[in-house]
């Protein structure tokens, strides 16, 4: 009886253990968002949480919560992120190399083509940019590779599609584990981990409640944002039927897993789809509502000791790489690997600065898979970076354009890319462009990265148009012939050889040496006994040259941020056949832009371009030329709004512009603009250079930013002629 009461006392004195609570968040895409309003609660109540487990979406936002950011920071970073780029897997343009970035803005269809046969990509994304997202949030927890020494213990689940078995994963790569769990089919590339294929939880266990229990969890807090059965109303397409069968399974799941949960919250997300990214606030207010709905629970659990709340964490903003480990490398260079990434050993960069090395490696598509990861050095004054990169076995690529404007009128693009021709980081791309006027562009580069890349270039260009007699005829055969306009033929063939490298991470430098056959003929002024055209112009010309570019335009269409310059001098040498008394000039040109946006959807660009030329100026057909609208003119040939192409002529001449563009709606755009010129003769010894402009002209214009290209119309007028011009364009100038 005495040991017996001395038994109770004991127990009486001993303090209670509080129960471990555990927090359990589904996959549901966009839905998932709904995660971030209840933690929102859960954080304001100052509830203890001891574990956390997530599939999917629900790993993605568990994992971010498991590593110490708030709700409330979670509802700031995702304000931030753009989710098409994370669906799409876009690169920010200004982070693709040159030659990348006129290959990318050319093409509306690129697909795989290998041995004669077109291979379909294998997802939408290549989870680049979500995985980007995930380490640098993740950066300062980089030396913690067991999930339960996180501040808050997590797991995810994944799921082996080769075997159809979960995989728990609890150790290694955080970032990388969270998108293998997150790896919705078809719309994420398969993860590899552990040599395991793996795709998203979701598919075998879309809510790991029992797993979470085994952990010693006494109380769960479960939250489902899964979709519901839809009826027969709902089911209008075969996506509508595929997505409920394969949703079988988990809800019948989800019936006895639901009993299982302490606090069960089921946010009212109905009307949302797994893509629904762009109503995100309406979703997580959803979340923040189902979880005030069971308040009177979540006030019952532990709370957090005041004195043990962590601080919440924060994106390192700049950091130092000291060693860089590549490993999965056959046909591709060290170097060229580190002149993409951009990085130097014991170099202090920003984050932003590592992030676009990163993507620049990514864009050049020679990679199926780009794992990498920091690590505090010993001395805990920088990081090591490692990365193990596959190489892609595809290396044949087929793509596709259309284009119409008022200058070459209708084309089809035919585009045949092949990669590792020669040489390990080569590439060989040939445009052959049918319709009204036949075209080729042939590119090939053998890409070195920091150091110097060897290129060849030829092109075929020719159409026919009316143009200002100023720039074939002197002023006596003007006055004689009575001739203000001459409808031509020309066809021009460029070759030429150069070398490139980059300056300072952005800029590049190029020169090498030209050649160039220029053929213009005319019916205007053909004798009338002839039947054979009358040339204008049938010569070739032998060049060098050297040229300084930069531009991180965030678009360059709709130019919302970034600069832009392109400075360029043709020295030339030789001249033959046509020309029958041959003397040596230079040709110099700049053009330059500042874009910036007032608000999201307002933006601004300001250009100013200028050129002239120096030394002999009989040979005027490659003197300036203004008029038109349009990109990837050849030549000397300008845009000028307001007049009409090859209108105004001179030797030298000086261009500025002015753009507002309102994207009315996403991709739509309403342009205002004006430019203003003064093109003449020697106009920087005469001075008119500075004077006030003699030719301008105004436009407005509607534009869709499609996948074929842009979409636009135009109407332009200029008040020294008192006209209006309309201007029509379809696709990517090529």
């Amino acid at each position: 009886m005495l040991a017996s009461i001395s038994a109770k006392a004991q127990q009486e004195n001993t303090p209670k253990t509080a129960p471990k609570v555990g927090l359990v968040l589904s996959g549901g895409g966009a839905k998932g968002l709904a995660h971030i309003g209840v933690l929102k609660v859960i954080d304001s109540l100052g509830v203890k949480v001891d574990y956390v487990a997530g599939t999917s979406m629900g790993a993605i936002i568990g994992s971010l919560y498991a590593a110490g950011y708030t709700g409330k920071q979670l509802d700031s970073v995702f304000h931030e992120v753009d989710f098409d780029n994370i669906l799409n897997d876009n690169l920010p343009r200004n982070v693709k190399s040159f030659h990348e970035r006129e290959n990318a803005e050319r093409y509306a269809v690129k697909l795989p083509f290998n041995k004669f046969k077109i291979k379909l990509p294998s997802a939408l994304s290549r989870g680049h940019n979500t995985y980007n997202l995930l380490s640098k949030l993740m950066l300062p927890l980089c030396e913690t590779e067991d999930f339960s020494k996180l501040p808050i213990p997590f797991f995810c689940v994944a799921t082996n599609v080769e075997t159809g078995a979960p995989v728990f994963l609890e150790k290694g790569n955080l970032p990388l584990a969270v998108l293998a769990s997150a790896a919705l089919p078809s719309v994420f590339k398969p993860v590899f981990i552990n040599d395991e294929m793996l795709i998203d939880g979701g598919v075998v266990n879309n809510y790991p409640i029992d797993e979470l229990r085994a952990k010693g969890m006494d109380v769960i807090i479960g939250v489902d944002v899964q979709d519901g059965l839809m009826d027969r109303k709902e089911l209008t397409s075969g996506l509508d039927v595929l997505l409920q069968i394969n949703n079988f399974r988990t809800i019948n799941d989800m019936k006895s897993k639901v009993g299982k949960t302490d606090v069960y919250i089921k946010p009212n997300i109905k009307n949302y789809t797994v893509v629904s990214f762009s109503e995100g606030n309406s979703i997580i207010n959803a979340g923040n509502e189902a979880a005030l709905q069971q308040l009177e629970a979540l006030k019952d659990l532990p709370k957090k000791p005041q004195a043990i709340t962590p601080k919440p964490l924060k994106c390192i903003d700049s950091l130092v790489i000291n060693n860089i480990k590549i490993e999965g490398l056959t046909n591709y260079t060290r170097s060229y690997v580190t002149g993409k990434l951009k990085l130097k050993s014991k170099e202090k960069i920003s984050y932003n600065q590592f992030e676009n090395g990163l993507n620049n490696l990514e864009a050049t598509n020679n990679f199926d898979g780009f794992e990498y990861h920091l690590k505090k050095s010993e001395d805990q004054k920088g990081y090591n970076f490692t990365t193990k990169l596959k190489e892609s076995q595809v290396n044949t690529f087929l793509k596709l354009g259309v284009h119409f404007d008022d200058l070459y009128k209708s084309a089809a693009l035919i585009n045949l890319t092949k990669k590792r021709v020669l040489f390990n980081n080569d590439v060989v791309s040939f445009d052959f462009i049918v319709g009204d006027n036949v075209r080729y562009n042939f590119d090939y580069l053998i890409d070195k990265g920091f150091y110097w890349s060897i290129g060849l270039k030829s092109r075929y260009n020719q159409f026919n148009k009316g143009v200002s007699a100023k720039l074939l005829l002197d002023d006596g055969e003007i006055s004689s012939t009575g001739l203000n306009k001459i409808n031509v033929k020309l066809k021009d063939f460029t070759n030429q050889f150069y070398v490139q490298t980059l300056l300072y991470r952005d800029f590049a430098f190029g020169m090498g040496a030209e050649h160039k056959r220029l053929e213009i003929s005319s019916e205007t002024i053909a004798d009338e006994t002839s039947e054979d055209d009358f040339y204008l112009e049938n010569s070739n010309y032998f060049s060098v040259f050297g040229n300084l570019k930069f531009d991180s335009y965030d678009n360059k269409y709709f130019p919302k941020r970034g600069a832009y310059f392109n400075g360029d001098l043709h020295v030339y040498l030789f001249g033959s056949s046509f020309i029958q008394e041959f003397e040596n000039f230079s040709i110099a040109k700049a053009d330059m832009g500042y874009a910036f946006s007032a608000s999201k959807h307002v933006a601004f660009n300001i250009q100013a371009q200028g050129g002239f030329k120096i030394g002999d100026n009989g040979i005027k057909t490659l003197d300036f030329a203004l008029g038109g609208y349009g990109n990837n003119l050849i030549n000397n040939f300008t845009p000028f709004l307001g007049y009409d192409f090859i209108s105004l002529t001179g030797n030298s001449f000086v261009k500025s512009t002015f753009t507002a563009d309102f994207e009315v709606f996403k991709k739509h755009h309403l342009t205002l603009e004006g430019n203003w010129a003064n093109i003449e003769d020697n106009i920087f010894e005469t001075g008119e250079w500075f004077t006030a402009p003699d030719y301008s002209g105004y436009a407005i214009g509607y534009a869709i930013d499609s996948f074929l290209g842009p979409l636009q119309v135009k109407y332009s007028y200029t008040p020294e002629l008192g006209e209006g011009i309309w201007n029509f364009s379809i696709g990517f100038w090529f």
